[in-house]
């Protein structure tokens, strides 16, 4: 994307929490700016969301943008308010990637600390142009809250996927495998993916079940002493987090990705893109990567049991795996391009 806004001749400068003696030359590579600031992505810390706001305002004073594009919950909100006290006239275009684990849970805890966001979100979309949405879904919960209005809305197809890097790849011929791909916390369903590797490995003993991903300091994050049990008995086969996920997406057969609730999938879509079969979930974002019975099946939140029918569905129909696959790379150059994405982000930001 930010290739894409650099082509117009839009200066860049890229900004998040990692470090710059890290990121600063590969960014510059690139002919990108990028400044480090201080965001707990997790953390209830109000000191340490002062810092984030503090940080975010002297930037912006500093860099003197003329427009902001911003996503993640923190960054969101700091960013947009810190936009409005600097100079009110700079365009600030926040993308909701997600609604994420706390505007879907229940609990008081959780009831708090919504509350507390959706004032936050309220007054955040005030001072913005658009507030970006990736799935329907997302967005008419947030208009239903009212924490912003229809018709200052604007809908993508997700993050979108590069189609010339993630090609088409022939389903495995030999060995067949699930994969899937995502940090390992309980909202993206990895507890109900490590049930169906449990009951593959009994049933389909030869079926591979390969898990790549991170963990993570989410508080539903699955542990390293939970995990290794799934390992210590040939029930997974875990790779860790991976810079370059082509080589796991060529190894299977059906991409897995079991999720409470997505803005769109990103690893689902690269996954279409090298001509997979997609089983995920009949939830926000998940259902916008899947036409049920025509590129995979969606299935109900949490049901392992029609997890795992519709994965075996697949392995055990060459023909439909090979349709499937071919129906998922056509939607991914058809509608989830990062061309044609980035192309609707520039129109929507006026770039």
């Amino acid at each position: 994307m930010m290739r894409a806004f650099i082509k117009t001749g839009a200066s860049i400068v890229a900004v998040g929490q990692e470090s710059e003696n890290i990121w600063g030359d590969k960014f510059a590579a690139e002919g990108i700016a990028y400044r480090q600031i201080p965001v707990s992505r997790n953390g209830l810390n109000i000191l340490a969301d002062i810092k984030t706001f503090g940080a975010l305002t002297q930037l912006i004073r500093e860099i003197k943008p003329d427009k902001i594009f911003t996503y993640q919950a923190k960054t969101i909100v700091y960013g947009s308010l810190a936009a409005r006290i600097v100079d009110k006239h700079i365009e600030v275009y926040p993308m909701m990637a997600g609604l994420g684990s706390i505007l879907r849970s229940k609990g008081l805890k959780n009831e708090i600390i919504k509350c507390v966001l959706n004032i936050q979100y309220s007054l955040a979309f005030r001072n913005s142009c658009k507030v970006i949405f990736q799935n329907s879904d997302d967005k008419d919960e947030i208009v239903r809250l009212g924490l912003v209005s229809e018709e200052k809305t604007a809908l993508v197809h997700g993050s979108g996927v590069n189609v010339s890097k993630f090609i088409e790849s022939p389903l495995p011929s030999e060995r067949k495998a699930i994969l899937y791909i995502g940090r390992l916390i309980a909202d993206k369903g990895v507890r109900e993916y490590l049930s169906v590797a449990k009951k593959l490995k009994i049933n389909r003993p030869e079926t591979r079940c390969i898990l790549v991903g991170p963990f993570d300091t989410n508080p539903s994050a699955i542990t390293v002493e939970e995990l290794q049990p799934y390992i210590d008995n040939g029930i997974i086969e875990y790779f860790g987090e991976q810079k370059d996920v082509r080589p796991y997406i060529k190894q299977c057969s059906v991409y897995v990705l079991p999720s409470y609730h997505e803005g769109t999938p990103k690893s689902v879509l690269e996954a279409m893109a090298m001509g997979r079969p997609i089983v995920t979930s009949d939830a926000p974002g998940c259902r916008e990567t899947v036409v049920n019975g025509k590129n995979g099946f969606l299935v109900p939140v949490k049901d392992v049991d029609a997890l795992e029918n519709a994965i075996v569905q697949i392995l055990d129909n060459e023909n439909l795996a090979a349709s499937f696959g071919k129906e998922s790379r056509k939607m991914a150059e058809n509608i989830f391009d990062v061309n044609k994405v980035n192309a609707d982000i520039m129109k929507i930001m006026k770039i």
